[in-house]
């Protein structure tokens, strides 16, 4: 089976989301993914889920966004590349079937890796391997590159009336 270079991108809600909603599905069809997010160090309840497809799943943390108001330390940097090498390695492991790279763009967006770095782990891709990047701000080099790009876009979002992430449902 041929796979696709899939971008989700766009200030709308649901990019991670339907990243998850592909690797669910992936599963379900006896394939195995490596999902792995960049700034997000937290725990979340889709974690709680994940764990029980695990064998199938494998889920990996690098980073945090506690920099996000300044520029990001050389820990957060390293995490970063470390990530991303960990991702290549198991996207060309032959173990997997999926490869997501949730908030890849965004890491870009804050120099934590660059789109050339990126763009070479795209350049890497076994035919076989679904890709998956998610993130606002895509560059458009990744871009170009993709097959399938979808954006979310925000019309209309509580969270500017004061609504926090709620458990089970955006965290």
């Amino acid at each position: 089976m041929k796979g696709y270079i899939h971008i989700y991108t766009g200030d709308g809600k649901g990019k991670t989301t339907a990243a998850l909603g592909l690797a669910l599905r992936a599963v379900g069809a006896g394939f195995k993914v490596f999902f792995a997010q960049f700034m997000k160090g937290t725990r979340c309840s889709e974690h709680a889920s994940l764990l029980c497809l695990s064998g199938s799943i494998t889920i990996r943390q690098y980073g945090d966004v506690s920099f996000i108001k300044a520029a990001p330390s050389k820990e957060e940097m390293e995490s970063a590349k470390k990530g991303l090498k960990e991702a290549e390695d198991a996207m060309l492991s032959g173990q997997y079937q999926v490869v997501v790279l949730d908030e890849a763009n965004v890491a870009i967006k804050y120099h934590l890796f660059s789109a050339e770095d990126l763009l070479d782990f795209i350049r890497l891709k076994p035919e076989n391997i679904e890709l998956v990047i998610t993130g606002r701000d895509a560059d458009p080099r990744i871009i170009d590159a993709a097959d399938l790009v979808t954006e979310m876009r925000e019309v209309k979002h509580y969270y500017k009336n004061g609504v926090m992430a709620r458990n089970g449902i955006e965290k």
